[in-house]
């Protein structure tokens, strides 16, 4: 049944933690490697969905999947969690999260030019001046500003945070073909990328971790960026009468990040990420309507 209250509370509940996350990636970053990051967290988050499904006594049904669908799991687990928060964690190390943050938004334009060889799908000229829009936005940002220079503040990190818009959109394309309930599927996929993140972090980084203050950031990731959120945010399209209405809110994300980004961790927000944040936005509104697939 639908109930708009519902579904607003829900998605601006979505939207608020999705604003924290990028000053948790740098706050945990201070703490504790990438590697480790990944580690940690996605251990928490396939606890945390484990718990979820547990609650609504639907977890044994979850575990309970075929050959062909553990092998499912296990190819999307790798883009998600493991190649995706991989890259996108070493590119937070690298970059300032005014910087990281906007440049992984555009997965949403990735998407759309990934949809042309992978489904088959024609995109209109409005598509295509929506990518145009979008990624001058992510020059400005890359360039402080400077972009006829074509000078990057830190050329590694700008292709880490765009590869990862990469992994994240094949993530959601090959997700299409899956035909499990979404947190179940979620779950699964993260549980069977696991070892594979184990024998990560055991190879780079290790375990070891200097302060206890990456382990709470760890949690905070695990717990919001990557569990309750994909929840929160399932259950806002389900109760919204239209998916636009909910859909839209996460226009806001962006620019509250940039407030945490400033208070938390002291950075001060330049004039060029403004500008450049606000050129993506336009590019993503100018997008077909329809995709409000969580980021």
């Amino acid at each position: 049944m639908y109930d708009q209250k519902k579904a607003y509370a829900f998605g601006l509940a979505t939207v608020l933690l999705w604003s924290t996350v990028a000053t948790a990636f740098k706050l945990s970053l201070r703490a504790m490697e990438p590697g480790q990051l990944l580690f940690y967290s996605t251990a928490i988050s396939t606890l945390t969905l484990g718990g979820i499904l547990m609650m609504q006594g639907r977890l044994g049904a979850a575990l309970r999947c075929s050959r062909a669908e553990w092998c499912r799991s296990l190819a999307l687990g790798v883009l998600n969690p493991f190649l995706y928060y991989l890259i996108l964690f070493r590119a937070y190390d690298l970059l300032p999260a005014q910087e990281a943050q906007p440049l992984n938004y555009t997965w949403a334009i990735t998407l759309t030019l990934l949809s042309i060889p992978l489904l088959g799908q024609r995109i209109s000229r409005q598509d295509w001046a929506a990518v145009l829009v979008s990624y001058s936005g992510v020059v400005v940002i890359s360039t402080h500003g400077d972009p006829l220079s074509m000078r990057f503040s830190d050329p590694w990190g700008v292709a880490l945070a765009l590869l990862s818009t990469v992994v994240w959109a094949l993530y959601w394309i090959f997700n299409t073909r899956e035909t499990r309930e979404p947190v179940a599927a979620l779950f699964t996929g993260f549980l069977a990328a696991m070892p594979l993140v184990t024998l990560c972090c055991l190879l780079t980084d290790g375990f070891g971790v200097q302060t206890p203050a990456g382990f709470w950031g760890a949690a905070y990731v695990g717990v919001f960026e990557m569990g309750v959120t994909f929840v929160f945010w399932l259950k806002a399209l389900k109760y919204s009468e239209n998916t636009a209405k909910v859909g839209n809110l996460i226009f806001l994300s962006p620019f509250l990040s940039l407030i945490f980004i400033h208070f938390l961790l002291g950075e001060r927000i330049l004039p060029s990420t403004f500008a450049g944040l606000g050129l993506i936005v336009a590019g993503l509104i100018l997008q077909r309507p329809g995709r409000s697939t969580p980021t």
